[in-house]
C-alpha cells in the first residue's frame, strides 16, 4: 500500500495540480476513521504518513498514570518513559498502535472515502483555474466519446465534457482530435465533484473566434451588439463602430477576406452575415436583407410581429432552407417575422378589392376622396382629379391606380383602408 500511496501523490500532483499536502490530509483523515474501527476503544486516534515513503503509522493518544485501568486510554510511567524519557504522571502522549493487518483492511476500508476527499480536492483545484474563465476559448484533444456521442476533451490538467447537444450535428470526431471550444461553465456533478462544459454551438463561441481574430472588437472600436445562429448553418452577426471612420463589416471581413475566412474555416464553413447594427429593427432588417428590396411592410407593436412582402423571386432566399434564414432574421430584430410572395399579396388585396365593388350601391361611396395620412399633398391633387369619389376609385383597376405619379401598393392599401372606413 506504501508504494501506492506515493504514486498517488505523485500522479495527482503533477497531472492534477493538487498539492500533496491536500492528498494526505484527505487521506489521513479517512484512515483514522478505519483505524477507530481496528483499535479497541481508541478514542484519541491519530494517523500520520510519510510523504516520501507512504509508511502509514497509527498513534493513539494516552494519559500517562501510576497504574493503568483502561489499556485503550492511559499507559503506566515506565511504560511512558520509554517513550519519551522526560515524560512525568498526569502528561498524555502518543504511543504507536498501528494494527497489524491495518494496511489491507484499513485501504479498504477508507477507499470510498478517500475518493470523495479527492474528489472535493480536485473539485477546488478545477474551481480556481476556470471559474474566471467562463466563456474564454479553449483547446483540447478528444480523449473518448461517451454515450453515443459525449466528448471528452483532454486540456491537460483537466477533463473536460463536450456534450452532444453543444456541437453542431455537421460535425464529426474522432479520438485524438483537436477541439477548440468556449469554456460554458463549470457545474458541479451528482458525485460531489466538478465539471468542465464546453460548446461549440453558442452563439458566444462566434462571437470569441472573430474578436480574436479583429482588434478592433478587442480595443472597442468594433461593437458586437447582436449574434444570432443555427449552429452549424448560419449565423448572423450585427456590429456598429465607435468610431466614424472605422467601417464595422469590413474591419470584421479584413483584407481579402481573410478575418472572416478564419472564423468560416474553424466552423467548418458555416456561412457568416455581417450587418451594420442600428437600434430601429425595421431598418436593421433591410440592411440584413439587402440587396433584396422589401416590397411592402406591416408592424403588428403589440404582438411583436413583422410582416413583410417581397418579389416572387426573391422569396426563397428570404426565407432560406427549412425557413432558417427568415428565422434568424426575426431573432435578429426581435420579433416574429412574417415573409409574403407579393403574388400572394396582390391576389388577397384584389379579394379585398371585389368585396368593396359589391357595396356599390352604398351612398357613402359618394363622399369625396379626402386626404390620407403620409402621402403628400402633390400625389392627392393628381389622384382626386382622376378619382374624385370613393365610388370613382372603385371602380378603376389597379393597373390604372398605378398610373398616377407617387402611386404605389403600399398608397393602394391606405386607399382601401379609408373606403372601409367611409363605406360603414
Amino acid at each position: 500500500m506504501n508504494k501506492d500511496l506515493v504514486a498517488i501523490f505523485e500522479y495527482l500532483e503533477k497531472e492534477k495540480g493538487i498539492k500533496r499536502e491536500v492528498v494526505m490530509g484527505a487521506i489521513e483523515e479517512a484512515l483514522k476513521a478505519a483505524a477507530r474501527k481496528n483499535v479497541a476503544g481508541a478514542a484519541n486516534v491519530s494517523v500520520s504518513i510519510h510523504p516520501k515513503t507512504g509508511v502509514i503509522d497509527v498513534y493513539c493518544e494516552k494519559e500517562i498514570v501510576e497504574i493503568p485501568e483502561l489499556s485503550s486510554q492511559e499507559i503506566s510511567l515506565e511504560e511512558a518513559r520509554k517513550i519519551d524519557p522526560d515524560c512525568s504522571l498526569g502528561q498524555f502522549i502518543d504511543v504507536m498502535v498501528t494494527p497489524k493487518d491495518f494496511g489491507r483492511i484499513a485501504a479498504q476500508t477508507a477507499r470510498q472515502v478517500i475518493a470523495q476527499k479527492l474528489r472535493e480536492a480536485e473539485k477546488e483545484v478545477i474551481y480556481e483555474e476556470f471559474r474566471y474563465r467562463i466563456h474564454d476559448l479553449v483547446s483540447g484533444t478528444v480523449k473518448k466519446i461517451v454515450r453515443g456521442a459525449n466528448l471528452i476533451v483532454d486540456l491537460k490538467r483537466v477533463e473536460a465534457l463536450l456534450p452532444m447537444r453543444e456541437y453542431p450535428k455537421t460535425e464529426k470526431y474522432q479520438v485524438g482530435d483537436r477541439v477548440l471550444a468556449l469554456l460554458l461553465e463549470v457545474r458541479e456533478t451528482e458525485a460531489g465533484g466538478a465539471e468542465v462544459i464546453l460548446s461549440r454551438s453558442s452563439p458566444d463561441f462566434v462571437k470569441e473566434l472573430l474578436k480574436q481574430e479583429v482588434p478592433e472588437i478587442g480595443d472597442g472600436t468594433v461593437v458586437i451588439d447582436r449574434i444570432v445562429r443555427d449552429a452549424g448553418y448560419r449565423t448572423k452577426i450585427a456590429v456598429h463602430s465607435t468610431d466614424p471612420k472605422v467601417d464595422p463589416v469590413g474591419a470584421c471581413v479584413g483584407m481579402r477576406g481573410n478575418r472572416v475566412k478564419n472564423v468560416i474555416r474553424e466552423l467548418n464553413n458555416e456561412k457568416i452575415d455581417l450587418i451594420v447594427y442600428t437600434a430601429d429593427p425595421i431598418e436593421l432588417l433591410e440592411h440584413a436583407l439587402a440587396p433584396i428590396e422589401i416590397r411592402k411592410i406591416n408592424v403588428e407593436a403589440a404582438e411583436k410581429i413583422v410582416s413583410i412582402v417581397v418579389d416572387d423571386e426573391h422569396f426563397a432566399a428570404v426565407i432560406g432552407k427549412r425557413g432558417m434564414n427568415a428565422r434568424l432574421n426575426g431573432q435578429l430584430i426581435g420579433h416574429q417575422l412574417e415573409v409574403h410572395k407579393m403574388s400572394d399579396y396582390l391576389r388577397v388585396s384584389a379579394l379585398e378589392r371585389e368585396e368593396l365593388v359589391s357595396h356599390l350601391d352604398n351612398p357613402a361611396l359618394e363622399a369625396p376622396l379626402q386626404p390620407l395620412e403620409g402621402v403628400s399633398a402633390l400625389v392627392f391633387t393628381c389622384l382626386k382629379e382622376r378619382y374624385p369619389t370613393l365610388r370613382d376609385l372603385l371602380l378603376a383597376s389597379p393597373e390604372e391606380l398605378s398610373l398616377v405619379p407617387g402611386v404605389n401598393h403600399e398608397l393602394l392599401d391606405k386607399i382601401s383602408e379609408q373606403i372601409k372606413q367611409q363605406r360603414n
